[in-house]
């Protein structure tokens, strides 16, 4: 190992010099395995910390000690930190103290000790800092056979986003282990993995399971401040539900682990128990055939806590403006610097982690466009090494930038927002879809049909091939669908706090319509897709009442980033309110999965009949085009968003209706048609011809 003095290369005046600072960034590269890595003849500790003046590791005994044995580490020539111990420590935790240049904007601070950027596991205590020990913990799990179970062909995937809490935290749900990693494996409960397995869906997309900044600055406390200087006027609950705020991106968040807790000043994580918890949960899901995918951040960090980058090197790790300021167009405080060389590395072995290590076998990127193509570029290559089938979908907009175009050209899949937007709308006081009647925005009825046939780029789109648009209609962004429709419907305002829940819950005649012909439209268009929790019953988001000073208790939820109760949480009695809507998703899924043609068809197999009705679409799915996939049943989908009846004169042949306003039918056909069909305004019929 080649060890220099740390004063001969860094701390000198004309490295505060931003020019020289970018060149001095430039020359340094390392492929030293860094962390913590324990092996026969002992425990080597690394850290990448390119400017720092001196680095100390501590290591303790218990992972609420205050103080540890505290050692000078030594810097190679490439900026990294090394320190060796004889023997095996499984079972102490460490962290880090690091000093650095001080000057204008620089965050070096030998005062605060960071867990390590690479940690595998952190205990972490439950304040707004979120004071961090790494564990140095024995990772080694009996998988038994666990592999990844990505379908074949992408255009088959059925995608269910979802938090992991909201899924079974809810006492409704019946599950034991409530909120956790565990609670997940549970089988034979009314939430949970038997509610995924009931519904369908061939994959979970959970939001960020990596260790997150889940405690934020207090309400109204002018005595603290972000590192942007803000004073928390927003968030009564000082707390972040979805965990778009990573803190460690190789360790799962353990608060869901079966000791998890938010009690203040706690610890959460003391001994690890996260690591085999989220395994014992990839491996259940799998069993069921199952696919998990990560919602992952990479774009920027958690902003209000200890996070380690901001402590061992501002500048190398984050974007910043002519002031030494964090750069912010993420919107989340700081913009990670994707592109540093160290920093493109760090996020290439976190993805190929969490594949090796857990199984994971896909990735959802949040706001994708502000990851430099290139580390996107490598981050496919680098996946598809291990796993050629890998799931990979982009946020594809973030920092003033949109580019699902992009992702399709480097063969990554994207949220198609256009398929939101033209089929549901934008927004529900003015901006309404196709569903409505309406056509949003720009779109025209030419435009609504591109988006069946897989918004491709030949149709005027944006996708090279039809596996690349995730089709859908709900994220954990913005009002449910349900909410939508209540809200464009006139029944319910954002404004209007809701006196009987369940009545709210409860869909009209027109909701109900309304929510199934957007089912339809989604579940018979080509390509993958994803239903957001709670969709296929029209789930509302309103405000649970807690300890918290919300003045918006009791009405409709937006955004409901900050929100650890029943606001989120899947309450399972209102899947039962809303059954028929459920029991028509489910039909539809199964539909999808017993005939490939209304996912995987070729674009020739897709004939779109004419008609006269301004919002009436009709397409009819040829099985002779078609080929292998489709057996020998033609299907005809008709699609009403006009507020009135609609008849449709039929192709030649012998018609069943399997799908109408009321229910799906795969056993038995609802009814023989003739020459004609008529359709209530605001439906969709589906009709079959077997055997020609």
């Amino acid at each position: 190992m080649s060890i220099i003095e740390p004063t001969k290369v860094i701390g000198q005046q004309e490295l505060l010099n931003p020019t020289e600072r970018e060149k001095f960034f430039d020359s340094l590269v390392s492929t030293k395995e860094l962390g913590c890595t324990v092996k026969k003849d002992g425990t080597t500790f690394r850290l990448f910390a390119p400017r720092a003046s001196q680095v100390w590791v501590i290591i303790y005994e218990n992972y609420d000690d205050e103080k540890g044995q505290e050692i000078k580490m030594v810097r190679d020539s490439s900026g990294v930190w090394e320190y060796f111990s004889l023997g095996r420590l499984y079972g102490k935790s460490y962290s880090y103290r690091i000093d650095g240049p001080k000057g204008n904007g620089e965050k070096f601070d030998s005062l605060i000790t960071v867990g390590d950027p690479y940690s595998k596991a952190v205990v972490t205590k439950n304040n707004y800092h979120h004071p961090a020990k790494t564990l140095i913990l024995d990772t080694k799990y009996n998988w038994e056979g666990d592999t990844f179970v990505v379908p074949q062909n992408h255009n088959e995937l059925i995608v269910y986003e979802a938090h992991l809490r909201d899924l079974t935290a809810h006492r409704s749900s019946g599950v034991d282990s409530r909120g956790t990693y565990l609670g997940m494996t549970e089988k034979g409960k009314t939430g949970g993995l038997s509610y995924l397995k009931e519904l369908g869906v061939n994959a979970v997309e959970f939001l960020p399971l990596q260790k997150f900044g889940n405690i934020e600055i207090p309400y109204r406390d002018s005595t603290v401040l972000s590192d942007g200087g803000e004073f928390n006027t927003w968030n009564p609950y000082s707390r972040n539900h979805w965990g778009y705020m990573t803190s460690y991106f190789f360790a799962p968040e353990n608060y869901y682990a079966t000791d998890g807790t938010m009690t203040k000043e706690e610890y959460n994580g003391i001994d690890g128990r996260a690591v085999k918890e989220m395994k014992d949960m990839v491996k259940a899901l799998h069993r069921e055939g199952i696919a998990v995918i990560m919602d992952v951040v990479y774009n920027h960090v958690s902003q209000y806590d200890y996070n380690p980058f901001k402590y061992i090197d501002k500048f190398y790790y984050f974007h910043t403006d002519s002031n030494q300021n964090f750069q912010k167009a993420s919107g989340c405080g700081n913009d990670f610097y994707t592109s540093r060389l160290m920093a493109r590395r760090l996020i290439l072995e976190s993805i190929k982690y969490w594949m090796q290590e857990y199984h994971i076998d896909g990735f959802r990127f949040d706001l994708a466009t502000m990851i430099d193509w290139e580390t996107c570029k490598q981050i496919a290559d680098e996946a598809k090494k291990i796993n050629p089938n890998v799931i990979l979908i982009a946020e594809a907009w973030g920092g003033g930038k949109y580019d699902p175009p992009g992702f399709s050209d480097i063969g990554w899949a994207s949220w198609n927002d256009r398929f939101r937007n033209g089929v549901k709308g934008q927004n529900p006081y003015n901006d309404a879809g196709f569903i409505f009647g309406r056509y949003q925005d720009k779109n025209s009825k030419q435009s609504v049909m591109s988006f069946i046939t897989g918004t491709l780029r030949e149709n005027g789109g944006m996708y090279l091939q039809k596996e690349h648009s995730i089709n859908y209609l709900e994220s954990h962004d913005d009002n449910t669908m349900g909410d939508f429709i209540r809200i464009a419907t006139g029944t319910a305002t954002e404004t209007t706090r809701v006196a009987n829940l369940d009545e709210h819950v409860k869909l009209t005649p027109v909701q109900l319509a309304l929510n199934k012909l957007a089912a339809m439209f989604l579940l018979t268009s080509q390509g993958p897709l994803m239903i957001h929790e709670g969709q296929e019953y029209a789930r509302s988001k309103v405000i649970a009442p807690t300890s918290a000073s919300d003045p918006r208790i009791g009405m409709i939820d937006r955004n409901s980033y900050e929100k650890d109760n029943e606001t989120n949480y899947l309450n399972y009695h209102h899947r039962d309110l809303n059954r028929e809507l459920f029991d028509y998703y489910q039909g539809l899924i199964e539909l999808r999965k017993q005939y490939p043609i209304f996912s995987n068809a070729p674009k020739g197999a897709v004939e779109f009949l004419r008609n006269d009705f301004e919002f009436v679409i009709a397409f009819k799915l040829d099985s002779k085009k078609a080929g292998k996939i489709a057996g020998k049943t033609d299907f005809l989908v008709i699609l009403n968003g006009s507020s009135t009846t609609a008849t449709i004169n039929l192709p030649k042949g012998k018609w069943s209706v399997i799908a109408n306003d009321k229910k799906i039918s795969l056993k038995k056909p609802l009814a023989a048609a003739l020459k004609t069909v008529t359709l209530p305004a605001t439906s969709g019929m589906i009709l079959m011809q077997a055997g020609k």
